[in-house]
């Protein structure tokens, strides 16, 4: 099961080094984050955790697990965790290896996940000259994907640049 390519890799380990705003936007989750990781006993896993901004957010009240497959030293794929976040992730994804990450993310969620999925280009290119978001699909794109690879649509939302969702594992 291939969550990144080496090459898509590398191509990210680039975008990281060369731009400080890339990987930045995990602090913008914290308000939805709180009242989830409260009753996740406070364990939370940021997966796709870029520069670690929600963790730092969130404060030292909150044990946030940081997982990045392209950032060196956060890229020991995690144990399961009882509050899962993927913000600004899924669309970076390789189309080719989005199932074998959205199971890897139903793996990882023991109670509940937000994952943030924004639903058009990218401001950012990576150094081969592709658009940052590898994915443009529509909101209800992404909740058939979620809902497919094993996950219950609790809550979501959507505006004309990003969608949100609230799941739970399906328990079979």
């Amino acid at each position: 099961m291939m969550l990144i390519s080496d090459a898509y890799r590398e191509q990210n380990r680039a975008l990281h080094a060369s731009n400080e705003h890339y990987g930045t936007s995990g602090k913008a989750w914290a308000p939805k984050v709180r009242p989830l990781a409260d009753w996740g006993r406070k364990a939370v896993l940021d997966f796709g955790c870029g520069k670690a901004t929600l963790a730092r957010r969130l404060g030292p009240a909150y044990q946030v697990t940081n997982y990045d497959p392209c950032i060196e030293g956060l890229d020991t794929p995690p144990p399961p965790h009882p509050v899962v976040v993927c913000g600004d992730v899924l669309e970076h994804v390789e189309p080719e290896c989005l199932l074998a990450v959205l199971a890897e993310l139903r793996r990882v969620t023991q109670e509940v996940g937000l994952f943030v999925v924004h639903l058009t280009a990218a401001k950012k290119t990576l150094p081969d000259g592709r658009n940052a978001h590898l994915i443009q699909e529509p909101a209800s794109w992404w909740a058939t994907m979620i809902t497919s690879a094993g996950f219950v649509v609790r809550d979501q939302g959507h505006n004309e640049h990003e969608a949100w969702f609230i799941v739970r594992p399906q328990h079979d």
